[in-house]
Order: structure tokens, then sequence, then C-alpha cells
């Protein structure tokens, strides 16, 4: 060891670091010539005398306050290590960046508080003491304080149908980690994460038992945990009606009824939402080289909402063939109603009749030109009506009978001795037509062919059940085919008989959800 010497001031030992005092006491002094200063020694070690601290040496920083639990701010701890042969210890700081945000401590570790969730933060810390303040530490490493979300304010419950319902909601705060899903309770003890996911207002909660009152209960999801219970929401009931009348069928989405025949719909124990096809009779067609029948008017109304009690049912007949053609039968569910089809002309008094869709005229010796009957068929109470007009027919001597009117489209114009086609039905509910086996290949409510006078082959009716029209000495014309609606064609020159129009047809379809 170096030869220790003492000092011409007072006696004080000097020399190098390794030259200390081996067992020094608490207030012993010693001029170090390798630092060069006075150090004094304290219970903590020894420290330069009169000198700013040394700079510390920076450690780990971490989120300090529980991630389980919500809190608006955060707060990290910053772990340092005191730096060595500078002068007797105070007060340090950490300061964070972004912010500036600062924290005292006289020893390691500091906490730093009032951090943003969410945000990433490096901290640095110096040292002060009566003499100065050391330079800063290097930047820790980046923390991102977050915690478990805020627990999310319940809104409305709603029952979709039986199995499931809607619940309206406010989310809180993220606590700075991305909400990822919301679980919900039904007794505010057990919870169970919405599958799939759903992060927006309002949720949907499937998997409901029919007929049961509930109450509902939420919390938030992000990588941190749940959030604390909402409140309570409101209670409902997921009661479901149960329905008799009609025939029924299904596919994988709906329940249908189908009504061939007047009747009744019974709806019990709670309101039902149903999508409702009414279909009127189809029109007759007229005698002796005659129009044909106008096809049944349709009504069309989704989202009809009938509550318990009883609905009737009023299936219309097809009007019969005559001198003119007989309307066909107004079809009703409750106050929806579908106009019957319009009577064909005959040969006597041309003019086709108006209905559902309007009857085909016939053409006249007079050489006048006769008009189609024109569509009645309106929309009400909120549901959408469909019917057309029929063609015309011209005079002269070539008796013809125009086609009655479709569902979907008019019919042509007759000229000379020739008849025209009814006009077409609609195809819009084939995937009814499949499910309940009734229409006419997809297709309801199509027009009567026209009678002719001359040798052709018969004129088509519209597809959608209506019948076709006679040629001149041709067998009779078909009828309508029962339950679409559709016209009765035309007669041909010669006697052959007219047509009469096919009944008509309701069918009712809801979500197999809606019922038990």
């Amino acid at each position: 060891m170096a030869d220790i010497r003492t000092s011409s001031m007072g006696g004080v030992p000097r020399g190098e670091t390794a030259d200390r005092p081996a067992s020094p006491s608490v207030g012993d002094v010693f001029y170090n010539g390798t630092l060069g200063c006075l150090e004094i020694y304290t219970a903590d070690g020894w420290y330069a005398s009169s000198a700013p601290m040394a700079i510390p040496t920076i450690g780990t920083a971490t989120q300090s306050n529980s991630q389980s639990t919500y809190a608006a701010t955060s707060s990290a701890s910053v772990a340092f290590t005191e730096g060595s042969g500078g002068g007797l210890p105070n007060t340090f700081t950490a300061t964070s960046n972004p912010g500036s945000i600062t924290a005292q401590a006289s020893s390691s570790p500091i906490t730093v508080t009032g951090l943003t969730n969410g945000t990433s933060y490096t901290f640095t810390v110096v040292g002060t003491n009566n003499f100065g303040t050391s330079a800063a530490t290097s930047s820790s490493n980046s923390v991102t304080p977050s915690t478990v979300p805020q627990a999310p304010t319940i809104g409305t419950a709603t029952k979709v149908d039986g199995v499931s319902a809607t619940l309206a909601f406010t989310a809180g705060a993220t606590g700075g980690s991305t909400i990822t899903n919301y679980k919900y309770s039904t007794d505010g003890t057990t919870y169970t994460a919405l599958s799939p996911a759903q992060t927006t207002s309002p949720l949907t909660i499937s998997g409901l038992t029919a007929n049961t009152t509930y109450t509902l209960y939420l919390k938030a999801v992000n990588a941190n945990g749940d959030s604390a219970a909402s409140s309570a929401s409101n209670s409902f009931d997921t009661n479901v009606p149960s329905v008799t009348g009609g025939t029924l069928s299904s596919d994988s989405t709906y329940y249908y009824r189908t009504f061939t025949s007047s009747g009744n719909l019974v709806v019990s124990n709670s309101s039902l939402s149903l999508d409702v096809l009414v279909i009127a009779g189809g029109g007759g067609a007229g005698q002796d080289v005659s129009g044909g029948g106008g096809a049944g008017g349709i009504l069309y109304k989704t989202s009809h909402t009938l509550s318990p009690g009883t609905t009737a049912v009023a299936v219309g007949a097809g009007g019969a063939s005559g001198d003119p053609g007989v309307n066909g039968v107004n079809s009703t569910f409750g106050l929806l109603t579908a106009m019957g089809g319009g009577g064909g002309g005959y040969y006597y008094a041309g003019a086709g009749l108006n209905g559902g869709s309007g009857g085909g005229a016939a053409g006249q010796s007079d050489g006048s030109t006769k008009s189609g009957g024109s569509s009645t068929q309106t929309s009400n109470n909120g549901g959408t009506g469909y019917g057309n007009a029929a063609g015309s027919a011209s005079g002269s001597s070539n008796y013809n009978g125009s086609g009655g009117g479709g569902a979907g489209g008019s019919s042509s114009n007759a000229t000379g001795g020739s008849g025209t086609n009814g006009g077409i039905g609609l195809n819009t509910w084939s995937s009814w037509a499949t499910a309940t086996s009734t229409g006419d290949a997809g297709y309801y409510a199509g027009g009567g062919g026209g009678g002719s006078n001359s040798g052709q082959g018969s004129r088509s009716g519209g597809l959608g059940g209506g019948g076709y029209g006679a040629p001149r000495g041709g067998s009779a014309a078909a009828n309508g085919t029962t339950n679409t609606g559709g016209g009765g064609g035309g007669s041909g020159a010669g006697g052959a008989a007219a047509g009469a129009g096919g009944s008509g047809l309701v069918i009712v379809r809801y979500l197999k959800g809606a019922v038990a």
C-alpha cells in the first residue's frame, strides 16, 4: 500500500482512492488524490465534500399501478443506481418524455404518477444536493401504461326474437388498450364473451331461451382483461308467438303458412312480424273470339306486425267466363286487399273490364278499336300493389282478342284475326313458390291468352297460371291455374268455350327464430 501522509492542514490523511482508511468512522475525512477532492465518510460510504452529486446510472422503468383495475392515469417505477465519486446525496428527480412529468425520491426507485394510458414514455434521472445538480442519465427503456377498460354504460335491451336480443351501450375509456370484445351476463355473475367478437353498439346477444325474462350486464375486454361490470339493463322477455292457420311449410330461414281457401291466421302469446303475399282471383275470359281474363292483383307487404289475435283470410275465387267475362274475387288478409282480375271482353261488347290486372279486349266487326281493361290494384296499408293493363283489339271483319294483363306486364294489342298472349306474371316470390309448392314455374298472376278468329295455334297465357286462348275451330280455352290468380284464356271462333279465372292465394312467412 502507498504511504499515507497527512496534510499540513489539521493532519487530514491523503493519498489515492486505495489509500482510504481501512476502518473509517462516520465523519472521517480523506484528501483523495485520484478524484482530486476532499471526501467524508458517511453511513453510506465515501462522498466528495462540497461537490454536486455524481451522474446516476439509469435502470429499468416499469408500470407500477395494477393493469387489472381501471385507472384514468397510470404510474411508472423508475429504477436507478446512484453514481460514485460525487457529492453527498440529497434528492433524485425522474423526468418523463414526453410530457416532462417529474417525481422525486431520496433513493431508487422513483414513482412517477399522472401518466396518460396508451402513451409511450421514457425517463431520465438527475441527482441534486446543496452544491448543484448532476447531468442526466441516458434514457430508460420505454413504458406504455395501460389498464383494463372503464366499465361501459348500459343502454336498452330489446328482444329481437325468442332466442336473441340487442343491447345498446356507451363505451367507457379504453384504459389505453383497444377494446377487443364485450362479455355479457344474465345474472351478474357468469359472463360470456361474444363470438364472433363485437365492439359497437348495439350488441346482438344470441343463445337466449324463449319465453324467459332477462336482465343483462356488460363488461368490456382489452389485452389487460375485463372491465368492471356495468349496471343492470332494463328487464325484457323473450316471449314468442304461437301461430296456427293455413298449411305450414318451411325453408332454411322461414316458416310459411299458405291459404288456398279462406280461413284464419291465429297469433297468440306475443306479437309477430311477418311478410304477406295476397293474390286475388283471376278474371274470366269473354265468349266468342274474346279477350283473355286479367290476372288477379297482387299486394305484398313486408314486416307486417300482428298483435295476438285472429286475422281473417279470404281467398278470392276466379271469375267465370261470360259475355263479358266476370272479374275475379278479391283476396284479403285482414285489411290488406288484392283486387280481382278484370273480365275479358266478348264479341258484342269488346272492351275488357278493369281489375287487379285488366281484362283483354275483343275486336268488333264495325272496325272500332276496343280498349283493354286497366289495373285497379293499389297499394294499401303499407303494402305494394302489382297489376297491369291489357292490350286493345281492332275491329273490321277480323275478330280477335287481346290477352289479359299480368301482374308483371301488360299484354300486346290484337290486330287482324290473331289473338295475343297474356301478360306475364311475377317471379319475385319464386323462393316462396318453391317452399310452398305453389305458383307456375315460380311465377304468379299471369294473364289469360286472347282468343283468335284464325286457324293459328293457341295464344299462350302469361307465365303465372294464365290460361291459353283458343284458335278458330280449336278446343276449349284453358282456365287460369288454381291458386295462382291466373286469368282465363279467351275463346276462338267456332263456339269453343272460354276459360274461367284461377283462384287466388294468400301466403305469409316469418323467421323461424320468431316462434318457439
